[in-house]
């Protein structure tokens, strides 16, 4: 084949797999940030009552056939950021293999943060209360935190400046309505959301995760899971996704392999744009 006829062959190509969602092989997926937060122990209905979470439902993008993997919360965590469980089953601190999302975008030079709220600089395992550990996956691989887990203060100086590509956020024991009523949790997010939306970040291209680790008074682990992007306008899905779902979607955002029982899971590219 000549030359010319060539590339006119392969720029039609790109663009035909550009149109049907696919990038040509070997081509790096957009540079986009994302964000997600994860809250605590609520049915979908439980968490939309609240006014700010339920205006956000109504605006953007809702899995509404998601579900948490297992029980008690540490488990939830552990699987978003790893693809495992790790055979956990109850709360406790254990020491794991550095086989997470942090460590994996580290290793590929992707910028990431966790913003945990309560914690003290440097003491990601005995920060006090409302503060919790078992909240922060990060710490359990390796047994403790690496330099990108920061106390959340930190978040609005990086969203004015330079923001991470990746940024986790947890809120403290109350404002993840773990331990205080979904009115507060809801303020906490008007305002944590506002700062993301308003981000140049976020803004350009960005994406924002809001997920429930768990159900805690349900067999069936529904949670509530919510795609916030600019431009984007309201969507149910009903396609059944778990939290190896979202794990999938945010490492194929950022362009690194697939982690554990992620790889086998389904993206949610029905609610991304």
């Amino acid at each position: 084949m000549r030359r010319p006829a060539a590339l006119a062959l392969l720029s039609m190509l790109a663009v035909l797999g550009a149109a049907c969602g696919h990038s040509p092989a070997g081509s790096k997926p957009q540079a986009r940030h994302v964000f997600m937060i994860v809250m605590e122990n609520h049915s979908p209905d439980q968490a939309l009552s609240g006014e700010f979470t339920s205006s956000l439902a109504a605006k953007y993008g809702v899995a509404d056939n998601y579900h948490a993997v297992a029980h008690p919360s540490v488990p939830n965590y552990l699987a978003l950021t790893s693809g495992k469980t790790w055979g956990v089953r109850d709360d406790s601190y254990r020491v794991l293999p550095r086989e997470d999302i942090g460590s994996q975008l580290t290793k590929a030079g992707v910028t990431w943060r966790a913003y945990m709220e309560g914690m003290n600089t440097g003491a990601c395992l005995d920060s006090p209360l409302p503060y919790d550990p078992g909240h922060n996956p990060f710490a359990f691989y390796g047994g403790e935190c690496p330099s990108n887990v920061v106390p959340l203060t930190a978040l609005a100086g990086d969203l004015a400046g330079s923001t991470p590509r990746f940024s986790w956020i947890t809120p403290d024991r109350c404002n993840d309505t773990h331990d205080c009523d979904i009115s507060v949790g809801d303020d906490w997010l008007r305002q944590q959301v506002g700062a993301i939306t308003a981000s140049k970040a976020w803004k350009d291209g960005g994406v924002l995760f809001i997920t429930w680790d768990e159900d805690d008074q349900s067999a069936d682990n529904r949670v509530l899971t919510l795609v916030i992007a600019p431009g984007m306008s309201h969507i149910t899905s009903t396609k059944e996704y778990t939290h190896y779902s979202l794990l999938a979607t945010v490492e194929d955002l950022l362009g690194v392999p697939r982690l554990g029982d992620a790889a086998r899971a389904t993206a949610m590219t029905d609610l991304i744009r």
